[in-house]
């Protein structure tokens, strides 16, 4: 018999795969003795229980949820629907992994017509007790039967509106019996039925919708944003009430033991007086920070600090708290490890090693590689005007502008037209989160630094600014109102992240400074990990770029990007226009001088790390005009009957373009079969790479090239060009009298060069695999009209795991990678292996470079940091998985 349902304090502990996050620590929370209101658990297998029985609640599962709910009516001394001693319980979701906002929650449970004269009663307090039964009909409502919550909001405004009042305070008992009834009739109308009196029919109710929740839209997007298997279904939580609405002795917020912006080791949070939960997430009043209570509630405040230092000791990690208060009396409702920008997982880890709560490699592998691109975004140049309108919370750091919008769909549409968009509104529910993935950036006018919007752009590392109470936002009109300005949808806007302030326009931005617990971290990787890190650099301020953020080298040259300067655009196209080889040479000699001079730059940057210069790589036509467009001015100027010359100098260029015309590009007449059948072009750049050296040594420095020939497929291209540089690079040690160290290789991106890589070998003093292409011709995909046409449906309908464009595809890529380096070091035991695609900066594809051999990755110089710290968790990794299996071993 499969057990469904788990009490908080069972015996043995159960993991978070059978009771979720939130139920896990719930348990460990009441087994480390903290003041836990009381409950159960109904576990994730049995939400596939639920969907094996089509979306009903097994037998077997509600007789043990009935037994349960026996202990904990036990527990308490109250009982579900008692007149005179009712149990109100929480109905919460709780996944496997920390999914904030996308599943729903059902609080005050056993409320009815009956059961609110009781808590009326027994709290003397009748205006608490029908504020708790109305909020319990609104909850249920949304969540259960679907009836939207804008209606019971618009009905409640209305009813203030009538009767004078400002806010929810100043409601009284028999106010709230007004609204109860007009809830009970917005239920009739919108859901057909009579609101549940039963308080085990809510139960059952409510269980099933948090389960339906599992597979609503907004659960889809964040899994799939989050790359979260769909099958390992949601826990649900059953606890008791606790109530911070009790008078001004009570109250509810959400705590960090450290600030989740800077890391900080300093309690960091917001708490409300008088106040239910969901009013601190849902933004509905904007909340004082938890210093506060230090002077409000001095006893309780002194045990919650206590707390707060038991639980990160315990867990060894910064937690996130939510807490009620309830006449005097703490209650820890929840705790997890708390989400964090990268800058305060930074510190918290660099922080919790200097304080011996844990070492070097676990704070390694704290960080997400990921979380350091957060630090590598841009931030407002101060040194510029900026004119600001307004301040709110500094919810999540980062600078950001765009276009003004009010509505997450439209947020989406926009974005995926190429437009920059800030997503505004009174505040963000969880049905919002595509609009906050699409926005450069979140604002609301309510809501404090842990409301939903906060959350979930922390997590993302957008930036987002919260309870901008001056702004006066009309949804209707789509406009806001603020400090005698009007902001049109539309209008462009700068906001900041870090400091709360909003601009109007558009502001300057700088490159970000990186702190000094970012280079600890990254030292601590580079101490760990044996795979290199290079760059992928194409002039000296790339170089430059690179060698600041760590890279051991160059790992790719693109030498065709020294060419698309605007100023070199003609001379290149003289060079492929050249009607003769001398005219061509002519051209040649002006494109030698300049990529000399780009050479020694870059070399000059790296001052002797190793630099792999790709001959030129794609096809000629590349660097001429647009035939389509060239074709149309070639029409105009024959109907308008312009001068003779100009007409036939653009005929011949449309003649040359249409000569180069390919239609398959990429297949086509690039790589090394352009230094096939134009030789001169390779040898030039081959010149021009031992100039630079020449000249560098004058300077008293030298450097060390790796000559690589792009889009080798047979051996024999490989040994031409081979000969190629070497008979250049003697004629350059002639001239000079001076001798050269440097290595010839090829880059492996089309399968037979993997296939036959034993062969290439034999010609190869290094293999660099180009995983960019290698993906393109493995799944004979053309990436742009891939990505442009169908690979996104693909990935959602689970064709594909994985863009392979943007992880490696082990399975298939991975595999020709696998045999080219093994095939390789055949022939050449010490054979260099290195991957140069864009996958070298990213973590999974690290992984299978490390578990491979490779010697190197290479990637973008924004990305090294990325690269350098997963390359340290992959070592770190499989030294764990080493040492597991020889436990394994030796308990055989």
């Amino acid at each position: 018999m499969t057990q469904f349902v788990y009490l908080f304090d069972e015996d043995g502990k159960k993991g978070k795969e059978l009771l979720g996050g939130k139920g896990a620590n719930l348990a460990e929370m009441t087994r480390i003795g903290l003041p836990v209101p009381y409950g159960f658990t109904i576990s994730t297998e049995a939400c596939n229980a639920y969907y094996q029985a089509g979306k009903r609640l097994p037998s077997e599962m509600k007789r043990q949820i009935e037994t349960a709910l026996g202990h904990l009516e036990k527990r308490t001394g109250k009982k579900l629907g008692d007149t005179r001693n009712p149990l109100l319980v929480s109905v919460r979701s709780g996944a496997v992994h920390s999914m904030p906002g996308m599943m729903d929650t059902v609080l005050n449970l056993g409320m009815n017509d009956q059961t609110v004269e009781a808590v009326a009663s027994l709290t003397y307090n009748p205006r608490f007790a029908y504020d708790t039964y109305r909020r319990f009909i609104q909850m249920f409502s949304d969540v259960v039967l679907q009836v939207d919550s804008f209606y019971f909001e618009q009905l409640l405004e209305e009813t203030r509106e009538a009767k004078g009042y400002a806010a929810d305070p100043e409601m009284t008992a028999e106010d709230w019996k007004e609204v109860i009834q007009g809830y009970k009739e917005l239920v009739r109308k919108h859901a057909k039925k009579d609101f549940p009196q039963d308080p085990k029919e809510q139960l059952q109710l409510s269980i099933s919708a948090v389960f339906d929740s599992w597979n609503n839209q907004r659960a889809f997007v964040y899994r799939r944003l989050h790359k979260i298997p769909d099958d390992l279904g949601t826990a649900v939580n059953i606890q008791s009430m606790v109530f911070g609405n009790m008078g001004n002795d009570s109250g509810t917020g959400v705590a960090f033991t450290r600030n989740p912006s800077t890391g900080e080791a300093k309690i960091y949070g917001e708490y409300l007086i008088n106040a239910q939960g969901e009013d601190v997430v849902a933004g509905i009043r904007t909340p004082q920070p938890i210093a506060a209570m230090e002077t409000a509630m001095p006893k309780v405040y002194q045990q919650f600090a206590e707390t707060c230092q038991l639980l990160e000791s315990h867990y060894k990690d910064m937690q996130d708290i939510e807490f009620t208060v309830e006449r005097g009396r703490l209650f820890i409702l929840q705790t997890r490890t708390g989400k964090r920008t990268a800058q305060a997982a930074i510190r918290i880890a660099a922080e919790m090693v200097r304080e011996s709560i844990i070492d070097k490699k676990e704070a390694i592998l704290r960080i997400e590689p990921e979380q350091l691109n957060q630090l590598l975004h841009r931030r407002l140049d101060d040194a510029k005007e900026k004119s600001v309108i307004a301040k709110g919370l500094p919810a999540s750091p980062g600078a950001a502008t765009g276009q003004v919008v009010f509505d997450a769909d439209e947020a989406e549409r926009m974005a995926k037209d190429g437009k920059k968009v800030i997503l505004v509104r009174p505040e963000t529910t969880p049905d919002d989160i595509h609009g906050i993935v699409a926005a450069e950036a979140t604002v609301t006018s309510r809501g404090g630094m842990t409301s939903h919007a906060a959350v979930v752009a922390r997590g993302m590392g957008k930036a987002c600014i919260c309870g901008c109470e001056a702004l006066s936002i009309n949804l209707k009109s789509q406009h806001i109102a603020v400090a005698g300005t009007t902001i049109e949808k539309g209008d462009v806007i700068t906001i900041d992240g870090s400091t709360g302030e909003i601009m109007l326009g558009e502001i300057p931005m700088i490159d970000p400074e990186l702190s000094e617990e970012f280079q600890l971290l990254l030292s601590w990787a580079d101490e760990v990990r044996t795979l290199g890190v290079r760059a992928n650099a194409d002039t000296p301020e790339d170089a430059q770029k690179a060698m600041e953020f760590g890279a051991g080298g160059i790992g790719l040259c693109r030498t065709e990007h020294m060419f698309m300067d605007g100023s070199r655009v003609p001379v290149v196209q003289e060079m492929i226009l050249a009607e003769t080889f001398d005219e061509r040479m002519k051209a040649l000699d002006q494109l030698q001088v300049m990529q000399q001079e780009d050479f020694e730059g870059i070399f000059e940057v790296m001052k002797g790390l190793p630099v792999t210069i790709r001959l030129l790589d794609p096809p000629l036509h590349e660097f001429l005009p647009d035939k389509e467009e060239l074709l149309v001015e070639v029409t105009k100027l024959q109907l308008s009957g312009s001068s003779s010359d100009e007409l036939m100098q653009k005929e011949q260029l449309l003649r040359k373009v249409r000569k180069l015309d390919e239609c398959n590009p990429m297949l086509g007449h690039r790589g090394c079969r352009l230094g096939m059948i134009f030789p001169e072009i390779y040898e030039m750049q081959v010149k021009a790479i031992f100039y630079a050296l020449c000249s560098l040594r004058n300077k008293g420095m030298d450097a060390v090239p790796e000559i690589m020939i792009p889009l080798v497929g047979h051996v024999n291209e490989l040994k031409e060009m081979r000969q190629l540089v070497i008979s250049a690079a003697l004629q350059i040690q002639k001239e000079t009298g001076q001798e050269f160290d440097y290595q010839i290789g090829t880059m492996i991106e089309v399968p037979r060069a993997a296939l036959t890589a034993d062969q290439i070998a034999q010609e190869a003093d290094f293999f660099s695999f180009g995983t960019n292409d290698l993906t393109q011709t493995t799944f004979g995909y053309s990436r742009d009209d891939a990505e442009g046409k169908f690979l996104s449906t693909y990935i959602e309908n689970k064709v594909l795991p994985e863009n392979p464009f943007a992880t490696l595809d082990q399975e298939g890529v991975g595999k020709l990678v696998e045999l080219g380096v093994k095939l390789g070091r055949e022939t050449k035991p010490g054979l260099k292996t290195g991957i140069c695609g864009e996958h070298g900066g990213e973590k999974a594809s690290i992984l299978f470079c490390h578990e491979t051999g490779l010697d190197y990755v290479s990637c973008s110089p924004y990305r090294v940091p990325l690269a350098r710290l997963a390359a340290a968790h992959a070592a770190i990794k499989q030294a764990q998985k080493q040492e597991k299996s020889r436990e394994l071993l030796l308990q055989r």
